[in-house]
């Protein structure tokens, strides 16, 4: 049986700037081993399968598989999947936006702009801080010892995935970090956690970006990722709820994958009742056929 298979470039300008997907529609019949073992073939960070909705409002049903296994959500497969549904002409944009269905439940999903210019965010999983301040500091001090921290305290923050945060106080400091990866990795299996994700606002208020991320999820086995959704929406959402009238309060722009050769833009939104958005442009660059044996 032919599939249609398609990559994209998710959180970029331009092709080439963020972070690649694989998509596939037409398995509806595929056993999940199939849908693993094809992941792991194509092996990209993610791959998506876009398979018909069991849930009446939902405009499709979403499955995300690493490599390795299926995760609940990610951002960056979110985005990139809705607009290869939009696309292939599989869905339409309402009014209302869309709506996916996932393991993490049902995210709606909101698009601004037109055309090539269109950019599609997805609503972030609610967030819950799970430890900070003294307690986090604690678990998080072998590998930030001598780094000058930002004004809000160290996390570890869940929604849709479980993430350990920092905000750094120096951009410059924060792209020339280089991490122990050792020390993420250990940090990320002791917790049940993707890793760490360090962030530090912009210097140069002309640089077209207020946040600066480096996200680190060696808990997928991953040493750095060149655009999170999923890391960008917890840290929406812890600041949100730690500095609620700060300058970041209602949204933001991220600038991540510079120091591993990319040049992520990642926007993120703000709602009034602390309901994070996490968006971005996405690039279709393959649309072929898949030829793969269903079991």
């Amino acid at each position: 049986m032919t599939l249609r298979f398609l990559q994209l470039d998710v959180f970029a300008d331009r092709p080439g700037g963020g972070n690649p997907l694989g998509v596939v529609i037409g398995a509806a019949d595929w056993s999940d081993a199939s849908m693993q073992a094809f992941a792991a073939w194509v092996d990209l960070v993610e791959t998506t399968f876009l398979l018909p909705p069991t849930a009446p409002s939902a405009s499709y049903r979403l499955r995300i598989f690493t490599p390795s296994r299926e995760i609940a959500f990610a951002g960056h497969p979110t985005i990139g999947s809705a607009h290869a549904a939009l696309a292939t002409g599989l869905v339409e944009l309402t009014v209302h936006g869309l709506m996916q269905e996932c393991a993490a439940g049902l995210l709606p999903i909101r698009a601004r702009g037109e055309g090539a210019q269109q950019r599609l965010f997805v609503q972030a999983p609610a967030a819950r801080v799970l430890a900070r301040a003294a307690a986090a500091i604690a678990k998080l001090q072998p590998l930030l010892g001598g780094i000058a921290l930002g004004s809000m305290a160290p996390a570890l923050v869940e929604g849709g995935r479980r993430w350990w945060m920092a905000e750094l106080a120096n951009e410059a400091e924060l792209r020339a970090w280089r991490p122990d990866h050792g020390q993420i990795a250990a940090l990320a299996k002791g917790s049940d956690s993707l890793g760490l994700c360090v962030f530090a606002r912009a210097e140069d208020p002309g640089s077209g970006y207020q946040l600066v991320v480096r996200a680190f999820p060696a808990g997928v086995g991953i040493v750095e990722d060149p655009a999170s959704g999923a890391a960008n929406g917890l840290i929406g959402a812890y600041i949100a709820l730690s500095d609620p009238s700060g300058p970041l309060a209602q949204g933001y722009r991220v600038s991540q994958g510079r120091e591993i050769g990319r040049d992520a833009v990642i926007d993120v939104e703000i709602d009034g009742d602390t309901r994070v958005w996490v968006g971005g442009r996405t690039h279709l660059v393959i649309d072929g056929a898949l030829h793969w044996p269903e079991n």
